[in-house]
């Protein structure tokens, strides 16, 4: 089975998804708010997670022309 990316959606930050959860129209019990939050931190630390990488490897990238060039 494949996986499917995640169509990106606009950056919004974490506390003001929190509140959206928290304050939205439908009351949640306890567990899908727990549910509802844990997927979102999930969400945001696999995010910054990727992002460190991206940063990594761009810094290794600029660091191995710097060696070919000298």
């Amino acid at each position: 089975m494949t996986q499917q990316a995640e169509a990106p959606r606009p950056h919004t930050p974490l506390q003001d998804r929190l509140r959206q959860l928290l304050d939205g129209p439908v009351a949640l019990d306890k567990r899908a708010l727990l549910g509802s939050l844990y997927a979102e931190v999930s969400r945001c630390e696999t995010l910054a997670y990727a992002a460190g990488w991206n940063d990594a490897l761009a810094t290794v990238r600029r660091g191995s022309r710097r060696d070919d060039d000298a």
